[in-house]
């Protein structure tokens, strides 16, 4: 099975440029039938339109993007040699399945971060979204695009399996944990917790508790003001959406085996605090929910609380209750704090293919989350980059980057591929105690040079950043790898990605990454009559979240793009 690039690229050229992927190749490309799959974005994707009132935006189908060549370690990219496809998997990242009735969601923290007169910690922007009651629905909805597509739209190979890289819970709980697995393997989910009967979170018109501050889908109750939302940023009302966002749906499952990799969220509370926090536990599976800032509350004593003493935090949290908007929720025990030992057990107690969804019997023994598996001639090596001390950022811990070193020196006759969490970037975290563990941390800088130290790894994928972003890593003496990161579910554009592998049959190797659309409807006219429907709608509100960082799309070279990297077992 061979492809041209010269073939590929006069047959996009033909195709108006929008299928770059589509050509009719010998055995490899798939049937134009195929590749125009829902969800492709080579042939449709989604932008905004233009602003309505208040700046409100809609969102509209486009034409997709080809793929554009990259060479930025200095491998060439020559015509005309012949390929073969030798994998095809997807990459599904910060899924971030919320329980947004929960007493642990701090969503009055956003605020902090919003334009005021107090400085701004930088840390809380996105503790509250709009759509975030529709997490689930959207995850179904990927779930769905992805079965459609069903094979890599270059190679034609079929999807060997999906590998989520981690933040796949919002807040470290139990049913969050349960429902993202549920919804990977299919079958009856319900997104609700708490009182089964009514909405109890910060949504809701309830007028004892409305705070102007968030967007409230039924609307403003009799006497109070229009939120802000709709206000001032064009904010629809949707009748009966947290009715329709509780209800129980059946999410279709993949029809590939998935693996888990362990995120910020997956292992911190709110993605910053240890779970080892006692407090933070009984809030969890407490009867008060705070919903407005404290009076007086300091923001920089706040940092400086969450970076020191996440209990002493929590103190002054609870304290500023008896000053501020609280309401009684019903208690859930499914919003237990989980520990990583029990976070990792999850994927075996519910089943699915393959067992464990990668996590190993050490894993499960042990309580870590790192681990590693074959196809064919690549490895797969999953890394926990949480540090379990706190904070957003992360890094690894001395005994896991003494098994990366050793696995790397042990994978010479492999293609190595690494995913983690966190980007290399986004590994500076040096905390050690405050969550109770003492062992030394090992930062971005050093694991990415231990990676470019064997040239047999070629990529490493992750996420974290809600972005999507691919930055060539060259080695000093020639050649390098290829770092992608992958752009969230939760915030705009709510995409995940394919990775194709081709050995070009000249000593190098194409990877070839394409984005992917979740099944939902472009605009939120289409309704909540169905998960789909409610995922539309978590894409418009998406692209309508007034905190302009969290527009994760990147540029074009951030997406559809051909990697070329020297092949390491020619």
């Amino acid at each position: 099975m061979e492809i041209s690039r010269r073939d590929l690229i006069r047959n996009a050229i033909a195709a108006g440029g929008l299928a770059a992927a589509a050509t009719a190749l010998p055995g490899v490309l798939r049937s134009s039938s195929a590749s125009a799959a829902p969800g492709n974005t080579l042939q449709q994707t989604y932008t905004v339109g233009t602003p309505g009132a208040g700046g409100y935006r809609p969102v509209i189908a486009v034409a997709g993007e080809a793929h554009s060549v990259r060479s930025g370690l200095g491998v060439a990219a020559a015509p005309g040699r012949a390929r073969q496809g030798l994998l095809a998997f997807v990459q599904l990242s910060d899924v971030h399945i919320v329980d947004a009735q929960s007493p642990l969601r701090l969503e009055w923290t956003d605020r902090l971060d919003d334009p005021s007169p107090l400085p701004a910690t930088g840390l809380f922007s996105s503790s509250y979204r709009p759509g975030e009651m529709l997490t689930g629905q959207v995850a179904d909805s990927m779930v769905r695009a992805i079965n459609q597509i069903a094979t890599g739209p270059v190679t034609g190979k079929p999807l060997a399996l999906a590998i989520q890289t981690g933040d796949n819970s919002d807040n470290s709980q139990l049913n969050e944990v349960r429902w993202n697995i549920g919804i990977l393997n299919g079958g009856t989910v319900r997104v609700d917790s708490g009182n089964l009967n009514k909405w109890e979170g910060v949504a809701d018109s309830t007028v004892a508790t409305y705070d102007a501050a968030y967007w409230h889908p039924h609307g403003n109750p009799a006497g109070k003001p229009v939120d802000r939302p709709r206000a001032e940023y064009g904010f629809p009302v949707v009748p009966g959406l947290l009715d329709a966002a509780r209800r129980p749906f059946t999410a279709e499952g993949l029809d590939i085996p998935w693996y888990s990799v362990f995120g910020n969220h997956d292992g911190l509370v709110q993605g910053n605090f240890p779970t080892s926090t006692l407090q933070l536990n009984l809030l969890a599976l407490g009867a008060l929910k705070i919903i407005s800032p404290p009076l007086g509350l300091n923001p920089g004593q706040l940092f400086d609380d969450l970076m020191s003493d996440p209990g002493a935090l929590l103190t002054n949290l609870l304290g500023g209750a008896l000053n501020t908007v609280v309401r009684a929720v019903q208690p859930d025990l499914n919003r237990r704090l989980l520990t990583r030992k029990q976070v990792v057990e999850q994927h075996f107690t519910m089943g699915g293919a393959p067992f464990g969804h990668g996590f190993t019997d050490t894993n499960r023994q042990k309580g870590t989350a790192y681990y590693s598996f074959d196809k064919g001639d690549f490895r797969f090596v999953v890394m926990d980059t949480v540090n379990p001390n706190g904070y957003a950022d992360g890094s690894l811990d001395k005994t896991q980057f003494a098994w990366l070193t050793a696995l790397l020196d042990a994978s010479g006759d492999k293609i190595v591929m690494v995913f983690s969490h966190h980007t290399s970037d986004t590994m500076g975290n040096p905390l050690v105690v405050t969550g109770g563990n003492l062992e030394p941390r090992v930062t971005g800088g050093a694991v990415l040079d231990a990676l470019l130290a064997r040239p047999n790894v070629v990529a490493w994928i992750n996420g974290h950043t809600h972005r999507n972003k691919i930055t060539p890593r060259p080695r000093p003496s020639g050649g390098g790898l290829w770092e992608i990161t992958t752009a969230s579910h939760i915030d705009w554009p709510q995409q995940a990605r394919i990775i194709e592998v081709a050995d070009n049959g000249d000593g190098t190797l194409s990877i070839f990454t394409t984005m992917v659309d979740h099944s939902g409807p472009a605009s939120a006219g289409a309704g909540t009559a169905n998960a789909q429907q409610l995922a539309g709608l978590a894409r418009e509100l998406s692209a309508n979240d007034w905190h302009a960082h969290l527009d994760g799309s990147g540029a074009p070279e951030d997406r559809n793009v051909e990697l070329l990297v020297d092949h390491p077992l020619s």
